[in-house]
């Protein structure tokens, strides 16, 4: 299927994991993609994965916890492409630490990363989807729906995307704009595998977060964001979908 043939994409995290692996599906599907990252080598190989695949893409080195580099992304996206379609925000950062050792480096950093990145590139970038009648797709947390112990910080930044995206979804509830989120649970990605956990944690505490059916694939969770990103999902506004291999059934 081509779903997107004629449309923009700004994908960020797109160096690795699930933002290379949406970079990928909506590149298949015909979407002209801007993919932003911090890791420039990450970029360079998510833009011969896309090429080779017959896909176009411009990258960019933006760091989105910072407000004017996110501007300055949607600037370079809306120049190189003259529109834009479709924000998925896909950038994170995950810490595991007790509770009571938390820095404030460390809260700060996630929180800037997880949360207001987000909101800054969807702040630069509704003006364009208004125009379009686009859509953001953010990737939350399935820990921004319920408690995970040692990320408090990273629970926290998950939980104020999702109802981040719920404001701008009523907000916009009248316009032809649609805001919606993905709350993956463990996905085998670079980030998840390089987790470093403190002494003294109580593995069982943390086991029953993994998904009774394992880790989900990058590309299972981007064929999620590629269908709510697409006009299949018109009726998709301001929802949560959860792509956790039935962690919140348990």
């Amino acid at each position: 299927m081509k779903r997107f043939t004629g449309k923009v994409a700004l994908v960020t995290g797109a160096g690795s994991g699930i933002g290379r692996a949406t970079c990928l599906r909506l590149g298949s599907e015909g979407a002209r993609l801007y993919g932003m990252d911090v890791d420039p080598r990450g970029l360079e190989e998510t833009a011969r994965l896309v090429r080779e695949g017959g896909g176009e893409i411009t990258t960019g080195v933006h760091d989105v916890s910072k407000r004017s580099a996110c501007g300055e992304a949607v600037a370079a996206c809306v120049a190189a492409y003259a529109r834009l379609d479709v924000l998925a925000n896909v950038a994170g950062i995950v810490r595991f630490s007790h509770a009571t050792e938390t820095s404030e480096e460390e809260w700060n950093q996630v929180l800037a990363v997880n949360l207001s990145g987000p909101f800054f590139m969807s702040q630069a970038a509704i003006p364009h989807l208004l125009d379009t009648a686009g859509n953001i797709v953010n990737i939350a947390s399935n820990a921004g729906l319920m408690g995970q112990a040692y990320t408090v910080a990273y629970c926290a930044s998950k939980a104020g995307l999702i109802n981040m995206s719920r404001a701008l979804a009523m907000e916009f509830v009248k316009q032809k704009i649609r805001i919606n989120c993905v709350a993956p649970a463990g996905t085998v990605t670079n980030l998840a595998l390089s987790v470093k956990f403190p002494s003294g944690i109580e593995p069982a505490l943390i086991d029953r977060y993994r998904g009774f059916r394992g880790m989900s694939q990058p590309d299972e969770i981007a064929s999620v964001v590629a269908f709510i990103a697409s006009d299949e999902a018109s009726a998709v506004h301001g929802a949560v979908w959860e792509a956790d291999q039935a962690v919140s059934a348990g």
